[in-house]
Order: structure tokens, then C-alpha cells, then sequence
């Protein structure tokens, strides 16, 4: 699969979808789908509101929301393409509730099924009250699961974010040096993915400096850069939806030495051994294994305290993850992030991140900053 790097993409059809989600229900025992997770909801629809709730049936479908999303919600289901396959009902709470209650009473779902990773136990009981003639069974996975291989659309969209991204780090890049505290450097970068035309940041960008790098997940902080400090820079950006997600450490005003120049040495290597070990028919426990294996003969190991990656779309964080462990099988459209890192408290972290798309003979990187480590 190939999307042109950071060209920006044309509309996203969401058509085909629901019928490839069908028999995904069947099999898990379901005549009818209440699709709660917003997420999941936009991925099948196209609509990108903060309130809604789907029903997919056999052979129907029912999206309800409320009036704030009247005009928009009409225009992105003519805009994905399903606008003639799912029904819009645009009303007040107990509006919607009725509609859903009649959709799924009227198909008929006898089995329903909810998002059991979403739906809170308050609402399985309302759920369970208001459609007495159903039966409730959980699911898990069924739209995520069809959120794991990306299309050239979304694999665009995905490219343009990691894109937007690059040229925000390079024009920010200057900023990172003594006396800019990681507070500035983060706003900086913020500012760069919005003029660069990023509708939003992935994730809360982390910039961590000197001791506060061996955090793996710290929060900018007033904390001024000093010369020699690592600084761990770990970002992305938003393009319609679709996110990307890089880490890269510098070190302030010239190359590290002593214990963070071995560090760097090895992150580097592990990383570039686990972007190599990604391919189609690959095991994402066995990419941890490549890295951790790496880091842990040089005598590092406990000092790598998180997974190898994850992987990411309309969420920083989806399926399938890359740890020790996990048995998700790589196949071409699947898009993960390696990134393997070394913490030593009191003293800094290095991590060095990647998103790539597996092909069908290896993987591509979607973001593509250099990893020269000096700023």
C-alpha cells in the first residue's frame, strides 16, 4: 500500500464499511450493534461529532445525535458516502432513545450487542430496562478490528499529519537550546503544527530535559534547558482525524558523553533493529523482543520500563500493541510506532520513536525527521 508522503488527501469514502462490520457481528453472536465509542462511530460514518450513538442492523443502520450536529451531521454522511445506507435522526435525549429503541426493536435485534470497552455499567442497565425484549451481549473489538488495516485514505491522511509534524520540529528546532524552558518548547512546537495546518496535537506533547527525561511520560515543565541536557521531544498532529507520533532526543549545545552517549548508542541501535524487524507475518511480541533484547545485553534492561509500541489511526493508542507478550500478527496497512527507550533516574532518558505502515515486504516510515541528536 503506498499513500503520497504528506501530499494533502482528497475526501475519505466510508462507504463498505458497515457490510464488512456485519458478518463480524454474526459472528459474535449479534443480530444488532450499538456502536457507543465515537471513534468507532466516525470510522463507519464519517461523522466527527461529540455526542452519538449508532445502531447497525442486518440490513439498516441509525445514527441519532442531537441539534447542536443538524447540518453537519447530514453533510458528512453525503460527504463519506453512506448518507443512502445509515438513517440520520437528529433530536433531544429521550428523541434519540426512542428511535434506537424502535430501530433495534423493529429489525429485529434480538441479540444485541454492546461495546462492552465502552459502555458504562449505568448504561448497560438502561439499556437492559428499555429494551426488555433483547438480549444484551458484550462485545469487544468488532469495529477496532476493522480499524487495524488503514486505507490509502486513511494511510494519506496519516502520512500529511506525520508531515505536518516534521516541518513543525524543524522550525522549532532552534528554540531548543539553554535557557528555553520545556514549557516554550512545547508551546512552540503546538503553535508550528497549527500554522503548518494540523487541526489539532495527537497527544499532549512532551518535552522532558535533563533529569525530567528519564520520565517517560513527563509534562512540560518551567524547567530551562541547560547545556548538555537530554531532551526528549515526543509529539504528532491531527489531520482529519488521523494522527502521527514521533520521538526524538537531542542534547543541548553538543553530543552527549559518559552514560547518556552508551545510552543513545543503544537506543538508536534497538530502534533501528525493531523498525527492520517489522514486516507482513510478523509477530509484534517478537519487534519487543528485538529491542528489548538489544537494550538488555548492554546491560540496560531494566531501564527500558514500556512497551515497544502501539499502534495508531483515529486514536495516539489503538490495537495492535508491540510488547512483550502480544501476539497481533503484521499485515500490509497495519500502522504501529517503535520506540524503545532507556531511563536512568537522576541522570536522563533517551527515546527514539517511528510511526511506519507495514508493506508487503517490510515497513515505511511515515515520519521521517532526522535523529541527528545534537541541537
Amino acid at each position: 500500500m503506498s499513500a503520497a508522503g504528506g501530499a494533502v488527501p482528497g475526501p475519505l469514502s466510508v462507504a463498505g464499511r458497515l457490510d464488512r462490520l456485519r458478518p463480524r457481528m454474526t459472528e459474535a453472536g449479534a443480530d444488532g450493534l450499538l456502536v457507543t465509542d465515537l471513534a468507532n462511530v466516525r470510522y463507519l460514518t464519517g461523522f466527527t461529532g461529540s455526542a452519538a450513538v449508532l445502531f447497525v442492523g442486518g440490513d439498516s443502520a441509525l445514527l441519532v445525535t442531537d441539534g447542536r450536529y443538524r447540518t453537519q451531521a447530514a453533510e458528512q454522511l453525503s460527504g463519506s458516502g453512506v448518507a443512502g445506507d445509515v438513517e440520520l435522526l437528529v433530536g433531544g435525549g429521550a428523541e434519540q432513545r426512542q428511535a434506537l429503541v424502535g430501530a433495534v426493536c423493529g429489525a429485529p435485534a434480538r441479540r444485541l450487542g454492546l461495546e462492552a470497552d465502552d459502555v458504562t455499567w449505568a448504561a448497560q442497565r438502561r439499556w437492559e430496562t428499555e429494551l426488555h425484549a433483547s438480549e444484551l451481549i458484550p462485545t469487544s473489538g468488532l469495529v477496532e478490528g476493522l480499524r487495524l488495516v488503514k486505507d490509502e485514505g486513511e494511510l494519506a491522511r496519516m502520512a500529511h499529519a506525520a508531515s505536518v509534524a516534521d516541518a513543525a520540529l524543524a522550525e522549532v528546532l532552534a528554540v531548543l537550546a539553554a535557557g528555553t524552558s520545556e514549557a516554550e518548547v512545547a508551546l512552540a512546537l503546538d503553535s508550528a503544527m497549527r500554522r503548518g495546518g494540523a487541526e489539532d496535537r495527537a497527544f499532549e506533547t512532551i518535552v522532558a530535559s535533563g533529569p525530567n527525561s528519564a520520565k517517560p511520560h513527563a509534562r512540560p515543565s518551567d524547567r530551562k534547558l541547560e547545556p548538555g541536557d537530554p531532551v526528549v521531544v515526543d509529539f504528532g498532529a491531527v489531520y482529519d482525524g488521523y494522527r502521527s507520533d514521533m520521538t526524538r532526543t537531542f542534547f543541548v549545545g553538543g553530543a552527549p558523553s559518559g552514560d547518556m552517549a552508551r545510552v543513545l548508542e543503544v537506543v538508536a541501535v534497538a530502534q533501528a533493529a525493531g523498525v527492520a524487524a517489522v514486516g507482513p507475518g510478523v509477530v509484534t511480541g517478537d519487534v519487543d523482543r528485538t529491542c528489548r533484547q538489544l537494550v538488555t545485553d548492554a546491560g540496560f534492561g531494566p531501564a527500558f520500563e514500556h512497551g515497544t509500541g502501539h499502534g495508531v489511526g483515529l486514536q495516539v493508542h489503538e490495537a495492535p500493541a508491540v510488547a512483550a507478550g502480544a501476539t497481533a500478527i503484521l499485515e500490509p496497512g497495519v500502522v504501529v510506532t517503535v520506540e524503545p527507550g532507556v531511563y536512568l533516574a537522576g541522570k536522563g532518558g533517551v527515546r527514539i520513536e517511528d510511526t511506519v505502515v507495514v508493506t508487503d515486504d517490510g515497513c515505511r516510515p511515515l515520519t521521517r525527521f532526522p535523529k541527528e541528536p545534537v541541537t
